[in-house]
């Protein structure tokens, strides 16, 4: 298991340009991937941890009873359905229509989502593969109706939060959770497991409130077909699906994508990006100015204390 201790400290030099004039550039990531060792405290299994290590992500799945799940997914409906009411900053709709996209800030228009972003479950997993207290660093809803849903490119979360949020190392970890059932062909999560090992320096400047542009089709900070087939064609491409209820963890580096949506069947899930404590952003490194609050949490880091018990109960 690649697992080491880390003893280095952020130290103001940029260790992953991007964005660059020149070509596009693939390098070894020169942080852990796994920030703590494992032990029998660890709050996944040994052979869980591995596959993280080795793939980049970890699909979870018994963690919610039924109950806390109809929960989820009736509080995400309502949200969903009184998109109106969301202030606009915070709402993302699909290209061409009104259809709600994307709710950002997910936890503070939601006590239900506030609660499950803190439950053990989610939060002491990021604790460990992290090795330090966590913060949200962001939180959203999903949403990719039937029939018009649209693909979301290739890319590394990392690259952006690096170049564009200021975050300074690999130290960040997603979970998403599903609220509706995923399969491969309703537009799921898609991997290159094993990608988040190395770090592809990007071509091209990142132009002026380039996230206006990105949250409907990232163009900027995205790898090349060329290194895409060859990653692919080395390791293959992994679905990330399951019933309503499953949580997917992906490291922060991982590349990822998915398909349009041209079933009956919508796919939602709830997202929150847990970064740790230490690795709070800096000035962006390849803009010129950080992304907006509802995107990038830059005041409020204050370690999450994972919550127990059912999500029905607060």
């Amino acid at each position: 298991m690649n697992i080491v201790h880390p003893d280095k400290q952020f130290t103001g030099l940029d260790e992953y340009p991007t964005r660059l004039n020149g070509p596009e550039s693939m390098t070894k990531r020169r942080d852990p991937v796994m920030w703590k060792q494992w032990d029998e405290s660890a709050p996944i299994a040994r052979h869980e941890a591995e596959h993280y290590a080795e793939k980049g992500y970890l699909i979870r799945n018994d963690l919610f009873s039924q109950q806390e799940i109809a929960q989820l997914i009736e509080t995400s409906a309502a949200l969903r359905n009184d998109g109106q009411s969301i202030r606009s900053e915070d709402l993302v709709v699909e290209p061409g229509s009104d259809a709600v996209r994307t709710i950002f800030r997910l936890d503070e228009h939601s006590a239900v989502f506030a609660r499950l972003a803190a439950d053990a479950r989610l939060a002491n997993v990021a604790r460990f593969l992290l090795g330090d207290e966590v913060y949200l660093h962001q939180s959203r809803l999903n949403y990719k109706p039937g029939f018009t849903g649209k693909e979301f490119y290739w890319h590394s979360d990392f690259e952006t939060w690096h170049a564009e949020d200021g975050l300074p190392r690999m130290r960040t970890v997603s979970a998403s959770v599903l609220l509706t059932d995923n399969s491969a062909l309703n537009g799921p999560l898609m991997l290159i497991p094993g990608s988040h090992k190395q770090f592809i320096a990007c071509h091209g400047e990142t132009p002026d409130a380039n996230h206006k542009s990105s949250l409907q089709k990232q163009e900027i900070g995205v790898p090349s077909r060329e290194v895409l087939e060859k990653l692919a064609t080395q390791a293959g491409l992994d679905a990330a699906t399951g019933p309503a209820g499953t949580v997917i963890f992906f490291e922060c580096n991982t590349l990822h994508a998915s398909n349009g949506n041209v079933t009956p069947f919508p796919r939602s899930n709830a997202f929150f990006v847990y970064n740790a404590v230490s690795n709070t952003p800096s000035a962006p490194f390849a803009a010129t100015k950080p992304r907006p609050a509802f995107l990038a949490n830059r005041e409020n880091f204050k370690p999450i204390e994972p919550v127990t018990g059912n999500l029905c109960d607060s």
